[in-house]
This record gives C-alpha cells, structure tokens and sequence, in this order.
C-alpha cells in the first residue's frame, strides 16, 4: 500500500495586491471560536466568519491539514488545489478565483453560494462547498461557535503488532501492511533468547505453527517482521550495549533467526534507556548498536523498523536523528503518558509527534497508537493527527486487544 497523504505546498498564496473584503460586508463569527480537525483543534489565522448566511473559513490552514497542494497564481487571482485519492486514477482538481462564485470542479462549473474572498490576507471559501469537494465531512456548530471536520479516508502505511495471546485476532493480519511479531527479547543477563517472560515463541497448536502464521502473512502481501523487544528495568539493555562481543552475538542471533525463518524484517523495542545517567553515553551506545545492526540486516535483505518512545517522555536515551539515518523508519510510542487508564492526552500525542518532526522527516516517521489506552471514540483523533502532519503512518498495539468496534470505527479514517 503506496502512502499518498503528502502535504504539498507549491507555491505560498501572497494576496496582498487584492483588496480585503471590508469589514462592513462580513459578519465575524463570535469571539473564541474553533477549528476541530478529526476532533483536535487546528490553528488557523482568521476566524471563521458569516457572509449571507454562509458560513466561511480559512482555506489554506484547513488544506495543508488534509494534504491538498495548492497553488496560487497571482495574475488571475486563482487558487488551484489538488487532492490525489487512492480511490481515483487522476487528483481531484478545484480552481477558485476571488470575487467569483464560479468555481471549477475537474474541469465543470460550480456555483458557490458566495464568492471566495481575502479576509486580512487569508483566503476564504465556504466551508459547505470545501466539505463537498474534498471529501471531509464539516459543519458549523453556532452554540459551540465550532466548526468540526472530518478528514477522509487516507491510504497509509499501517503496522501491526502481534504478541502472546493475539490469536484472537490473526484474521486481522492481511489487513496490515505489515505485522511486527513479539516473540523474541533480550533477557536480564544480556542475552538474546526467545524464551522467558513476556516475550517468546509460541508453541505450535496443530497445524498452526509460528511458522505457519508468517509464512502465511507473507503469502498475503502483509510483511512480516521479527520484533526484539526488552527493557532497562534489570539494565539487561546496558550491559549489552557496554559489553562489544556480547552486541555483536546479539546482532547475529537476531539476523539468523529473522532470515531463518522467513521474516522480511526486524522491529527494535528496547525500552527504558535515558532515564538516570549519562543519557549522552547511552544515546552513543544505542546509536552504535543500531548501526550495526543496521548493516547486518540489510546484508540479509532485511528492513529494520525502530521504535522509540516519544520525546516527551521521561527517557531521553534515543537520538531520534541518528537512529531515522539507520533505519527504515520509526515508530513514536506515543502512548503510556499517564499509564494508560484512558485515551492518550492528545496535547501530548501531538507534542511527541511535533518534537519528532524537529529532527526527522516525516515519511520516516509512523504514529504508535495503543488500542489498550483507546477506545472506539477516541482513536480516530490520533490516527488524525498522523494524517495532519503528513507521517509515513500508523503502528497499533497490538492485535487481540482491538476488537470488532474499535478496528470499524479506524476503517472510517484508513483504508486497510
């Protein structure tokens, strides 16, 4: 599945030369009114306001937010924005011009009910004719002074994870781009097993094997990838990467056993660094064992996917800049910010994400959602915020958790 969400700005829309529709001729909307993008606010800079009746809102702030590129050609006084969609072979093409109610819709004539106009240099359309055009789903609460729009479905890439106990769910596998599986870890003495606690191999259950059910993601188009997970708890994680010879067995351990048995890549969840000491010297130490390990695997032809906790976070061990040059990608655990009793705050999901993107560039860059924390209300804001910024995409946590009613409602906003 071919990510198309990408927020291209082609040219930045100068209006100054036009003049501003006076004052007199637009009603504001009311004081402290707000912009919810998939239920999140969005900054945006003018107000809404109420011309004729119809209510109007800022075009580019609300068109960068769902990927629209836009163009702004300054001797017509037109604006045209194209959005692709994977359900059609060719972008949606929509040309405004200022001052006129005729707008073009892929070439056919459109009559809007007022003209788009420059409200202190920001051009401004009916919101009923952009949630028409563009496949958002927008309205204007007058109560609330809320204008609240529903971004739409978007093709993206989408990691799943799977662990123990997520049989339940294994029917879901196809629906994934990709599915990291947790059977393997590093164990408190530094070693890398797949055995112990938590983290392990599952036992065959008739003809149903471990084997079996990778094998048969892979047949099904869903990647399949070897998750390596553990945690600094008993600082298994720092005497593995304090101890050369034994990184290098635990970098060949996880190569052979990926590549042995048909996985096409390797998740990396070591967990837990940053939190006391030198957080430099283990930012240097994880740094060095990724780039190994990065070089292993792609000698075996293996992609290597990272996954980190947010920034925002209490640890601080992970050099998002480094790790995004020796990966494939990265996954912000963007989640367990108040110990997942609820839906993740999304001020804070949406400040992991901005931090991120300070240091890395988007198309690396993939959402972790846990549906332990969500619920069928909730998790569509977060996997908008993923489509408001542009991420390469989603990673849920993890299957056999998910459920008939949460996995809908996300179909309403990703297009497995």
């Amino acid at each position: 599945m071919k990510h198309l969400a990408k927020i291209v700005l082609c040219a930045a829309i100068s209006l100054g030369s036009y003049t501003a529709l006076p004052v007199s001729a637009a009603q504001a909307a009311p004081g402290g009114v707000s912009i919810l993008l998939d239920g999140y606010p969005l900054p945006f800079p003018v107000e809404p306001v109420v011309i004729s009746g119809t209510t109007m809102v800022p075009f580019r702030a609300i068109s960068e937010a769902l990927g629209i590129g836009v163009e702004w050609n300054q001797a017509a006084r037109q604006i045209t924005a194209t959005q692709k969609s994977a359900a059609e072979a060719a972008p949606a093409k929509v040309i405004l011009t200022l001052g006129s109610k005729n707008a073009s819709v892929n070439g056919t004539v459109v009559k809007l009910d007022v003209a788009p106009q420059n409200i202190r240099g920001t051009t401004m359309i009916p919101l009923k004719f952009f949630s028409q055009q563009f496949g958002a789903v927008a309205s204007w609460n007058q109560a609330s002074k809320t204008v609240s729009i529903t971004s739409p479905k978007r093709d993206m890439y989408t990691l799943g994870f799977y662990a123990q106990k997520a049989y339940s769910e294994v029917s879901l596998i196809p629906s994934f781009d990709a599915v990291a599986f947790g059977w393997s870890r590093i164990d408190p003495t530094g070693q890398f097993t797949t055995t112990g606690k938590d983290f392990w191999w599952p036992e065959a259950a008739g003809e149903v094997t471990p084997e079996s059910i990778v094998q048969n993601a892979a047949a099904g188009g869903t990647a399949p990838y070897l998750m390596v997970y553990s945690s600094d708890s008993a600082l298994e994680l720092s005497k593995n990467l304090a101890d050369p010879q034994l990184q290098q067995q635990t970098i060949a351990s996880i190569v052979d056993l990926a590549s042995q048995k048909g996985f096409q890549g390797i998740g990396l969840d070591l967990e837990g660094l940053g939190l006391t000491g030198d957080k430099a010297l283990v930012q240097s130490q994880y740094n060095a064992f990724v780039k190994n390990l990065s070089v292993a695997a792609r000698a075996a032809s293996l992609k290597l996917t990272v996954i980190l906790h947010p920034l925002n976070s209490s640890y601080k061990g992970y050099d998002y800049k480094t790790l995004a040059s020796l990966a494939d990608d990265l996954v912000i655990m963007a989640y367990a910010y108040e110990g997942e009793k609820g839906p993740e705050p999304m001020d804070k999901v949406d400040e992991g994400i901005r931090l991120a993107l300070q240091q890395v560039s988007k198309d690396k860059l993939i959402l972790g959602i846990s549906v332990f924390s969500e619920n069928d209300s909730s998790v569509n804001a977060k996997i908008g915020l993923a489509k408001r910024y542009g991420l390469k995409g989603i990673a849920i946590w993890r299957l056999g958790l998910i459920g008939q009613p949460v996995f809908s409602r996300m179909g309403e906003s990703v297009e497995w």
